[in-house]
C-alpha cells in the first residue's frame, strides 16, 4: 500500500499554542490526521494523511451502538539533540492488534500504519513541544462503521489516528497523588474485554472515578470483579508496591490492561537487580503491611504520566498514609530514567527509543 498526502492549505492552518504551560492533556490537535479504510474485498486500503477533520457515520453506525472499536496511546518527543523520537510505538501497535483480535475487528498491517504514523509527526512537527515533559500525544483508533442494527461483528471500519501537543497528565505534575479503591462497582472481569483498549472499559470506569473525584482523590484503584479482594489497576495506570523490599504488581489474567510502560518498568527493575514479582496482591495484605511499617511505595504507570507516585490510599474507612508523603527513590529513578531515554539524554540498553526525523 502507498501511502498518499493531501496537506492542509495554507490559509486553513490552526493556530500553535505558543505556551506550553497550558497546554494540558488532550485539548489541542494538529493540521492533519491519518486514515485507513477496511473492507471485505480490499482488506485495509488506501492508507492517507489528510487535513484533520469531522468524521461522517451513519447513524447506524455499529461503534455508536455496540462499542465495537478500539484505540491505542503513544507519544512523540523533542529528543535533547533536536531530533524526533518515538518510544516502543511498534509494541502499542502488537497491543493494538491483541485489541482487535479480542474485539473482532481485522488485524491492521503494523508497518503500515507505522509509516502512517512517522509521516503524521514529521509533517506537524512544528505542533511539537520543545519543553521537557511535554510532547506530542499520538492516538490511533479503529471504529466499526457498518450502518447496521444487529449484534455482529461490522464487515467495514475506519482506522485513524490524530496527534496533539501536551503537557502534564496531571495538574500535579511529578508528584505523588491519593488514590481511592473502589469496593461497590468494578472494571473489568477476567474473560471479557478488560485486557483490550476499548473504550468501554473506560465508560465503565466513569462511576468510581467521579465517586473518587468526589471524596477528594485522584484515580480509583479498582478491585478484581469476583472476590473483590486483589488490586488490578488504577483508571489510567498499572499499579505498582514497594513492599518490604520487593516490587510486586497485578499479574496479566485478562482483566487489567498490558501496559507498554508496565512492562517498561518491571525490564528496568529486573535489570537494577530490584526484586520484582507479578502475583496476586490482596487490599487486605496491603493495609496490614502499611500497618507493619512495610509499604515503602507505591506508585502507577502509563503511557500519560509515566509514573505517578502515591501518597495515599483510602479504603472504606482506613487509609494508608506512603512513607512521608513525598516520591520514592524507586518511582524518582524510573521516572528520570524512561524521561531520559525518551528524549535521547540516557543510554538505551533496550532499543526503546527511535529517531525518525
Amino acid at each position: 500500500m502507498t501511502l498518499s498526502i493531501t496537506k492542509v492549505a495554507d490559509d486553513a492552518r490552526k493556530p500553535i499554542p505558543q505556551d506550553d504551560s497550558q497546554l494540558g492533556f488532550g485539548k489541542h490537535f494538529t493540521d492533519h490526521m491519518f486514515l485507513v479504510d477496511y473492507n471485505p474485498t480490499d482488506g485495509w486500503h488506501n492508507p492517507r494523511i489528510e487535513p484533520y477533520h469531522e468524521l461522517r457515520l451513519s447513524p447506524a453506525a455499529m461503534v455508536l451502538h455496540y462499542a465495537q472499536e478500539v484505540f491505542e496511546g503513544m507519544k512523540a518527543y523533542h529528543g535533547a539533540d533536536g531530533r524526533i523520537r518515538l518510544f516502543r510505538h511498534r509494541e502499542n501497535l502488537k497491543r493494538l492488534n491483541r485489541s482487535n483480535d479480542r474485539m473482532m475487528i481485522p488485524a491492521i498491517d503494523a508497518d503500515v500504519w507505522s509509516e502512517g504514523i512517522q509521516e503524521l509527526v514529521k509533517l506537524d512537527q512544528a505542533w511539537l513541544p520543545e519543553t521537557e515533559g511535554c510532547s506530542l500525544y499520538i492516538r490511533p483508533t479503529i471504529i466499526a462503521t457498518d450502518p447496521f442494527l444487529g449484534v455482529r461483528p461490522s464487515d467495514t471500519y475506519l482506522g485513524y489516528v490524530i496527534v496533539g501537543p501536551v503537557g502534564a497528565y496531571y495538574p500535579e505534575g511529578f508528584n505523588p497523588v491519593p488514590i481511592w479503591v473502589a469496593d461497590e462497582y468494578v472494571r473489568a472481569v477476567r474473560g471479557g474485554v478488560g485486557e483490550a483498549k476499548t473504550g468501554g472499559n473506560y465508560a465503565a470506569s466513569l462511576k468510581g472515578q467521579v465517586a473518587a473525584k468526589k471524596a477528594g482523590y485522584s484515580q480509583v484503584l479498582w478491585l478484581d470483579a469476583m472476590e473483590r479482594k486483589y488490586v488490578e489497576e488504577v483508571g489510567t495506570m498499572n499499579i505498582f508496591f514497594k513492599i518490604d523490599g520487593t516490587v510486586v504488581t497485578s499479574p496479566l489474567t485478562g482483566s487489567i490492561l498490558p501496559g507498554i510502560t508496565r512492562d517498561s518498568v518491571i525490564q528496568l527493575l529486573k535489570h537494577w537487580d530490584v526484586p520484582v514479582q507479578e502475583r496476586r496482591l490482596s487490599i487486605d495484605e496491603i493495609f496490614e503491611a502499611g500497618r507493619a511499617g512495610k509499604v515503602e511505595e507505591i506508585f502507577g504507570s502509563g503511557t500519560a504520566a509515566i509514573i505517578t507516585p502515591v501518597k495515599e490510599v483510602a479504603y472504606r474507612d482506613d487509609k494508608l498514609l506512603v512513607g512521608d508523603g513525598t516520591t520514592g527513590p524507586i518511582a524518582q529513578r524510573l521516572y528520570d530514567t524512561i524521561l531520559g531515554i525518551q528524549y535521547g539524554r540516557e543510554d538505551d540498553p533496550f532499543g526503546w527509543g527511535e529517531v525518525i526525523g
